[in-house]
């Protein structure tokens, strides 16, 4: 019984030992061939596996995954997309983002939101 309750207590103390990261998933639709209607609204919605961003950009005609950045800077996540060279068009994008430990905050192309998560 005692060395059950010692195993317990070790792998509750190894589980809890968490290394700092942010890891983020990113899916986007093009809406508009112009970036006109460009609505500037930001929604979050927070979920078990962390929060989930929806918002509208202006960003070049072949956009892809690895032109965008996500990292951690204290209790700020940072998103930065490269700078749209000539032609644009308009994206919805919908970013999930999972961090540990908690993030106060995100910056979006220096654009900063708090993060207030829901109950």
């Amino acid at each position: 019984m005692n060395k059950a309750i010692i195993y317990l207590l070790l792998v509750g103390m190894i589980a809890c030992n968490r290394n700092p990261f942010v890891d983020h998933k990113l899916k986007f639709e093009k809406i508009s061939e112009n970036c006109d209607n460009l609505k500037p609204s930001f929604r979050m919605v927070s979920n078990v596996a962390g929060e989930r961003f929806e918002f509208e950009k202006c960003l070049p005609t072949d956009f892809s995954k690895d032109q965008m950045k996500v990292s951690r800077q204290g209790d700020t996540v940072l998103v930065e997309f490269q700078k749209p060279a000539a032609q644009k068009v308009l994206y919805k994008i919908t970013l999930d983002i999972d961090s540990y430990p908690k993030y106060n905050f995100i910056t979006v192309d220096n654009e900063t939101f708090n993060v207030i998560p829901s109950n």
